[in-house]
């Protein structure tokens, strides 16, 4: 730490930048990176090379070598590339490589040179060839630009979802542009180009040309730009050495710089911190480093060996054939401490804590002076913000010391912040190791979150450190171990050289019942690398039979799906595998499998009996199920519109009631068929719609219609009770008003219903002639009644007085009225009271 700002670099006034080493490389690269094509994940991702990529200096018969290193030069897989001309290497937000060819075909790969997919970016690339080609990252995902050979722009902001974009066309664009860029502005995307000293602008449907607002009238031609981490700011390169630095909605100029140097630059990327007030653009050539930012002067470093530039959040990663450095501008909180001379809380913090360890009593001068400004949680705050921006392990170790020296002598600090920055460090420490090789900053880490890290490990099957980072954060086992366990059972069953026991048996060993593991996603992937035995000894341990009846019928394996579906007791289930099997045998082999499940049977009829109703008519006939077949044909009567439909019907039930030897069932469908008959005959007779009438009401209907003769019939036929006979004529007649027909009906043979009915009917269609009529031949019992119907109370009263009933003398007496029923009345109280007196 002594020389601790040896490599700081200042840039203005307050503002440094240090360059320092990250690894020392393990490619061993024989060429140099200027003969690769190249491309490196941000967020400290891995490095994609292809080597021999070109075609004048590719060797007969030699293959271009298509490899992917770590951050360290770690070699993680490398392939022969046996595909078309490659233009352009570029890595996705989640890190898979992108691999465009000449065609215009992307190919998508994984860190471990395993193919995924491809897609074309449509007919004309392929017709007019790729010339050159950009990979970027905007609010839609990543995206391909693409510049074809007859110079036109086609864009797709979203491979996952992918829609070809064809820009409009330059005018008077001849060769390509000397350079271009994407720019991701309020959710639209649009290309900038440079042609000579103009910049043309090509949004969906126009193209113009746009000037930078304080922009050099002496500037010249553009020789580059590139467009900053966050999309935010754009830079510019003429060929005069002058760099406008700007907002990449062109609408604000930020700074600009005049360089020395004329020569066409390799890269050109931008350089700052997120929040930072500092703007500053890299640019390399061959052998020189520029860092040129708002100020006059600039920050310059000789490169030893071809170097290729790496944009990253907080800096720039600088790759060479021997190392890999950084380049950031110092964080706030480093300067403050670090600077020479400097009387920062942070700074007397850390002087303090080296002195106590020194056993010195300038360690109390120290912590008195911050004491009397009251500074001293800012002092620890300061020290451990900057512990957190650096590498260095010594350096952060003194920091958090003198964080907790300083904590010490604060009553009421709030430890949350120290104890999150030394798990936070203790992460990044053991991600940075050069044999996992990936150098996230401290800024780095907190924007892309612990999840994200967490799956970048699992991507490099780097299970175990993963494992135990959840474990030392204490992640909840859904969302950390058991979520990496899961990823590492879906790359054992990849391991072809185990058996499919082995392989089953050690991944529920390793898994057991974790919280949230699904065995059914795991059965997937081993049934999707062609292993379906193993597939199916995994789905074993799978408890949830709503995930492994799915995966089993994609497999095509029905039957032990119809199986673990019964099983589950889960009728939704059965039903969605006996469909699935509907669909997938022929009619018989499909009757037989459910033969030998009675549950899935009894299911399928209750479907077919709302859904299918011939289907379960095939059923009973295979099972010679005539009993079934009996009520299939009953039920089917009642859909029928025409009595000989319905007849029919039940003509075939009755053959299977038969049959079944179903005695009962078969002479009630007998009745119902003579009675259908019946129902014929009424039609015809009376030259009415069919009605779906019982014996009683056909009866009836004839007696109204006058067929007095077809009802005597049906009443013999059917021996209908003679008491209800009479009732269906008595009320038929009179519904009709035939009261000469009554008269003769009640003289025929003596009434089995009495002649209370007579007069009641009577009564009730207004005729109290017919009703006084029958009156005297009611029976004494119910003559009381008959009379008061008829309204002759004073009869009624003397029936009651005769009969010497109080209930029948009450009866009427509530029907006399004061004024002119009074005698009546008072001849009926004086009875019950001569009545009441015994």
């Amino acid at each position: 730490m002594d020389c601790y700002t040896a490599n700081w670099n200042p840039l203005g006034e307050d503002t440094f930048y240090r360059k320092f080493e990250l690894y020392t490389m393990e490619w061993n690269l024989k060429e140099d990176l200027r003969d690769c094509l190249l491309a490196a994940a941000p967020y400290g991702g891995p490095i994609a090379l292809l080597r021999n990529h070109s075609r004048k200096e590719k060797a007969p018969g030699v293959r271009p070598m298509l490899e992917i290193y770590s951050a360290s030069g770690l070699l993680l897989a490398s392939v022969p590339w046996k595909s078309g001309q490659l233009v352009h290497l570029g890595w996705t937000t989640s890190e898979d490589l992108l691999c465009i060819q000449e065609d215009g075909t992307v190919l998508i790969y994984n860190l471990f040179c395993e193919f995924k997919r491809h897609f074309s970016m449509g007919n004309e690339v392929l017709q007019n060839r790729v010339l050159q080609a950009q990979v970027f990252h905007s609010d839609f995902g990543t995206g391909v630009a693409i510049l074809t050979g007859n110079h036109r722009f086609s864009l797709a902001t979203n491979i996952e979802d992918l829609k070809l974009r064809r820009m409009p066309e330059v005018p008077g664009l001849q060769k390509a542009p000397a350079c271009w860029a994407v720019l991701a502005q309020d959710r639209v995307t649009i290309v900038l180009l440079a042609l000579g000293q103009e910049l043309y602008l090509l949004d969906n449907t126009s193209c113009s040309v746009v000037t930078p607002p304080g922009m050099s009238p002496s500037a010249g031609a553009y020789l580059h730009m590139a467009v900053s981490f966050n999309h935010r700011c754009l830079a510019l390169l003429t060929d005069t050495g002058y760099i406008w630095m700007g907002l990449a909605s062109l609408k604000e100029k930020l700074c600009e710089f005049h360089c020395s140097i004329r020569s066409p630059p390799k890269q050109m990327v931008w350089c700052m911190r997120p929040r930072s007030r500092q703007r500053a653009v890299v640019v390399a050539w061959d052998r020189q480093l520029l860092v040129a930012g708002g100020s006059s002067e600039s920050i310059q470093f000789v490169l030893d060996e071809d170097s290729f530039l790496v944009p990253e959040l907080d800096g720039v990663r600088i790759l060479s054939r021997s190392c890999h450095e950084l380049l950031q501008e110092i964080p706030e909180a480093s300067q403050e401490i670090f600077r020479i001379a400097s009387m920062a809380p942070g700074a007397l913090l850390l002087e303090a804590q080296k002195e106590y360890e020194k056993e010195s009593q300038k360690a109390d001068e120290y912590l008195r002076e911050i004491k009397e400004q009251q500074l001293l949680p800012q002092a620890v705050g300061q020290c451990i913000e900057a512990a957190g921006h650096e590498h260095e392990p010594e350096t952060q170790k003194a920091l958090l010391r003198a964080a907790s020296f300083g904590k010490c002598f604060l009553d009421k600090f709030p430890p949350e912040g120290f104890v999150r920055m030394c798990q936070d460090l203790r992460v990044l420490n053991s991600i940075r190791d050069y044999l996992i090789g990936i150098p996230l900053t401290y800024t780095q880490y907190k924007r892309l979150s612990i999840e994200v890290l967490l799956d970048r490990l699992v991507q490099r099957r780097l299970y175990p450190l993963a494992i135990r980072l959840c474990q030392y954060l204490r992640l909840s086992e859904l969302q950390g171990v058991s979520r990496i366990l899961a990823h590492w059972a879906c790359y054992k069953v990849q391991q072809k050289d185990k058996s499919d026991e082995e392989v089953a048996q050690a991944i529920n060993h390793k898994l057991g019942d974790a919280t949230g593991i699904s065995y059914a996603e795991i059965a997937a992937r081993a049934y999707d690398c062609g292993r379906t035995e193993l597939a199916i000894k995994l789905l074993e341990f799978e408890p949830r039979s709503g995930e492994q009846v799915p995966l089993l019928l994609k497999m095509k394996r029905s039957k032990l799906a119809l199986s673990k579906a019964i099983e589950s007791g889960d009728t939704d289930l059965v039903y969605t595998v006996v469909l699935h099997l509907k669909n997938e045998l022929n009619r018989g082999t499909f009757f037989m499998t459910l033969q030998n499940q009675p549950v899935a049977l009894s299911l399928y009829r209750q479907f077919c009996k709302h859904q299918e109703r011939d289907t379960l008519k095939d059923l009973y006939n295979q099972d010679d199920s005539h009993q079934e077949l009996g009520n299939f044909h009953v039920h089917a009567s009642y859909g029928e519109k025409r009595i000989e439909g319905r007849v029919g019907a039940l003509q075939s039930a009755l053959d299977e009631f038969y049959k079944a030897k179903n005695e009962f069932a078969a002479k009630a469908t007998e009745e119902q068929v003579k009675l259908l008959r019946l129902q014929r005959l009424l039609q015809e007779e009376l030259d009415q719609p069919y009605l779906d009438l019982s014996l009683h009401d056909t009866v009836t209907n004839l007696i109204l219609h006058g067929h007095n003769r077809r009802a005597e019939q049906l009443y013999r036929e059917y021996r209908i009770p003679e008491r209800r006979y009479w009732w269906l004529k008595l009320t038929a007649l009179a519904e009709r008003g035939d009261w000469e027909e009554i008269e003769k009906f009640s003289k025929s043979k003596k009434s089995p219903i009495g002649y209370l009915p007579f007069v009641e009917v009577a009564v009730k269609h207004h005729n109290r002639y017919e009703a006084k009529k029958y009156a005297p031949r009611v029976p004494p019992e119910q003559r009381v009644r008959a009379f008061v119907l008829v309204g002759d109370l004073e009869q009624a009263a003397d029936a009651a007085i005769e009969h010497r009933n109080d209930t029948e003398m009450s009866f009427v007496l509530s029907r006399c009225s004061a004024g002119t029923d009074a005698a009546i009345a008072e001849r009926l109280s004086r009875a019950r009271a001569q009545l009441l007196k015994k």
